[in-house]
This record gives structure tokens, C-alpha cells and sequence, in this order.
């Protein structure tokens, strides 16, 4: 065993470079562990790998004494003497025992301690091999599904994306060959966990990055992001040079450089537009191609008031409510669009307005109804036309839910009140 132990421990250092020593006291460490039992709980032990030979020993740590009273721990002066002459009393010595079965023992902690430490090692090599990509792009293969989390496999390891970063219009089958964006790395105990995204607002970000070679020259910035992953994602771009311009170098020849990037996205549409420090500016060119008559920036709310021909309304707003929510999201700015006819009305009094229309519906608390005035919905129909995801990053899951619910509700009973009155 001991020249086997030697020559599998040679063997391991060439074959996977790791260093010998590691190994030899990952061994020892394995050899006490196990041996335990067999040498005596009170007992000060330690294990020791002959470095040429693979001999293994375990030597004790006694004190000397005259009379012996715990045999475990002590040893008489004179057995103590015979071993190092001129020792004396009160000092300690190192004594071989030989627990029972310790061969059989050695031989199949060794074994189990040389194979831990590798796969430790491995682990660790894994780790420091993802741990700074975070933020890249990396290519997978499905493996297998855990309730609605991807597995993927990555080489040697194994990677999840979450149901959470997920896009919702995608389905994966096993063997499909996947691209994510590295979301993070995490150093766990049984070995590196890596979390990948593919709705990640980002994910569009490194696409870009990958494509466009302004963008990768610094010639170009990427300088906002908004995404509804699946459907429709706005970026603002910006140039430093005056010379070169950021949409059409996003956009490409012919519209290549963008349409890689759809199709990679499948079929998600994306808006490329200009980005400028002027908000009135910003706000204009997120919303193109709709017209737009008049803006009003309101500083103190952080807030824009649109206003456009009716025939431009519906193309301002996009579907659902999308194009003003993203242009919302893209600017940083809230977003109110008015058809013309409208617009006679004061600012405060259309809020104040629809404010006491929400809050009129059962269920929906004043408080609450001017957090979703200020955010764009400014109606019931609006409320029905938005996505629960969407109200919950502005009022949480468990309130989004409620205020859907009473929205409905209302709906229906509107609805069976026009019905009754007709018939």
C-alpha cells in the first residue's frame, strides 16, 4: 500500500498538477480522521507519511510521569527513557501506537481523503475559472429541467437559469445549444454555482457589445436600457465623436447588425434610438415615430406631459401601454400622454381627476391610486390593459395582485350594469 500511496500521489501531480504535498497531508488529515475511534478519544495524535516511502505512522503525544494513571495520555519515566535517554519529567514524547486495524483503516482513508481533496481542488480550479466572468456571454447545452429552472451544461460544470431570468416566449428543449449572460458566481460547498439569465436587460447590452464595434472601441456608449424581455427592449445610445452616428452604426448595413441580434433574441423588437442630455429631447426621440405637438416637463414630479393629434395616441402609447412604459423606464422620467382635446384641462386637475377614479373603485386605496396615477395609469382601462408584472415593481406582488383583482371586479360590474340597462 505504502509504495501504491506514493506512486498514485506521483501519479496525480502529473496527471492534474496538484501539488504533492497538498496531497500527502490531505492524506494524513484523512488517516486521523478516520483512525480516531481506534486510538482513543483523549489522546493527542497525530498521522505522518513517510515523503520517500508512503509509510504511514501514528505517533502520540504523551507526558512523562512517574506512576501512570491515564494510560492514554502518559507514559512512565522509565519506558520513557528507553526510548530518549535523558528525558525527564514533566516533558513530553512522541510514541508510535498502532491502533486497531490501522492498516485496513489507512489504506481506505487515504484512498477517500486523496479523492476528496481532488475534487476540492477541482472545484476550487472551477471557481476561479468563472468567478471573474460575470457579465459575459457564454454558450450552453440543455441538460434537463428542475420545475421551471434550465440546467445547462457548461464543459464540465453544470449552470441553472432561474424561472426569474427566463423569457417568457421561449421554450427549451434538451440538447438545444443556449446563449446567457453569466449573472453571477457563487463559491457554494459542493462547487460553483452559476446563475444565467437571458431576460436580463444586460444580456441585450453584451449582444450589443459583441456586435457593434463602435460599441466595443468606446466609440459608441450604450448609455440606457430598457427591456421587456420577449416583446420589445429600447437602448439610448450617444457618440463622442460628432462624426459618427450611434443609431445608424447600431443599426448596421442594411440593418444586419441589429437583425443578428433579433434573431438571437427571437424576434424580440428592438428600438434603437439617440440619447441626449436634454429630457424634452430624450423623451421625443424615445417615443419616435409618433408626432408629438407639445411636452411639458414637470421638474418638481420628475414628470413629462405629452400631448398628441388623437390619430397619434394609440402609436404613442404602443400596445398595452408598452411604448410609454419603456420610454418611462428608458428616461427615468414619468410619462403622461394626452390626446389634444384633452390638454385643456389643468395638470393638476386631470391628476387630481384621475386620482378620484381609482380611488373610487372598491379596493383601491387613495394612497395607492395616486402612486398609479403618477406612474402612467390614469384609468381603469389602463389598469386592465397593464401586465401584473409590471404594477409589481411598482406596488409589490401582493398589493399588484389585489389592485388587478378589484379592477376586474369593477370592470364586471360596469359591464353587467350596462348590460341590464340596455335590455
Amino acid at each position: 500500500m505504502n509504495g501504491d500511496l506514493i506512486a498514485a500521489v506521483d501519479s496525480l501531480q502529473r496527471d492534474k498538477g496538484i501539488d504533492r504535498e497538498t496531497l500527502l497531508e490531505a492524506v494524513e488529515q484523512g488517516v486521523l480522521q478516520a483512525s480516531k475511534k481506534s486510538i482513543g478519544p483523549a489522546r493527542d495524535v497525530r498521522i505522518e507519511v513517510d515523503r520517500k516511502t508512503g509509510a504511514i505512522r501514528a505517533l502520540a503525544k504523551l507526558l512523562v510521569v512517574e506512576t501512570v494513571q491515564n494510560k492514554h495520555d502518559e507514559v512512565a519515566l522509565a519506558d520513557a527513557q528507553r526510548r530518549r535517554p535523558g528525558i525527564q519529567l514533566g516533558e513530553f514524547i512522541e510514541v508510535e501506537v498502532m491502533p486497531a486495524n490501522f492498516g485496513r483503516i489507512a489504506a481506505q482513508a487515504a484512498k477517500q481523503a486523496i479523492l476528496q481533496r481532488i475534487r476540492q481542488i477541482e472545484r476550487g480550479m472551477l471557481y476561479n475559472e468563472f468567478k471573474g466572468r460575470a457579465g459575459d456571454i457564454i454558450r450552453g447545452t440543455v441538460r434537463r429541467f428542475e420545475r421551471s429552472d434550465v440546467i445547462l451544461e457548461l464543459g464540465k460544470i453544470e449552470a441553472v437559469m432561474p424561472s426569474r431570468e427566463r423569457v417568457p416566449t421561449e421554450e427549451y428543449q434538451p440538447g438545444d445549444c443556449v446563449r446567457a449572460l453569466i449573472l453571477s458566481v457563487n463559491n457554494a460547498s459542493h462547487g460553483p454555482e452559476i446563475i444565467l439569465s437571458r431576460s436580463h436587460p444586460d444580456f441585450v447590452k453584451r449582444l450589443f457589445d459583441m456586435e457593434v464595434t463602435e460599441i466595443a472601441d468606446k466609440t459608441v456608449e450604450i448609455r440606457a436600457i430598457a427591456r421587456e424581455a420577449g416583446y420589445r427592449t429600447k437602448i439610448a445610445v450617444w457618440s463622442k465623436d460628432e462624426k459618427v452616428d450611434p443609431v445608424g452604426a447600431c443599426v448596421g448595413m442594411r440593418g444586419m447588425r441589429v437583425k443578428n441580434i433579433v434573431r438571437e433574441l427571437a424576434g424580440e423588437k428592438i428600438d434603437i434610438t439617440r440619447w441626449d442630455p436634454d429630457v424634452r429631447q430624450f423623451v421625443a426621440n424615445a417615443l419616435a415615430p409618433a408626432k408629438l405637438k407639445n411636452l411639458i416637463v414637470d421638474e418638481a414630479r420628475h414628470s413629462v406631459k405629452i400631448i398628441v393629434d388623437p390619430d397619434q395616441l394609440s402609436l404613442a402609447i404602443g400596445k398595452k401601454g408598452q411604448n410609454a412604459r419603456l420610454t418611462s423606464k428608458l428616461t427615468g422620467w414619468s410619462i403622461e400622454i394626452e390626446k389634444e382635446e384633452a390638454a385643456a384641462l389643468g395638470f393638476e386637475e386631470k391628476v387630481a381627476r384621475a386620482v378620484a377614479a381609482l380611488a373610487a373603485v372598491p379596493g383601491i386605496e387613495p394612497v395607492t391610486a395616486e402612486l398609479l396615477v403618477k406612474t402612467g395609469f390614469h384609468s381603469l382601462e389602463g389598469l386592465l390593459a397593464a401586465e401584473q408584472g409590471d404594477l409589481a415593481e411598482i406596488l409589490g406582488e401582493e398589493k399588484a395582485a389585489a389592485v388587478l383583482q378589484a379592477a376586474n371586479a369593477e370592470f364586471e360590474k360596469r359591464t353587467a350594469g350596462a348590460n341590464s340597462s340596455t335590455s
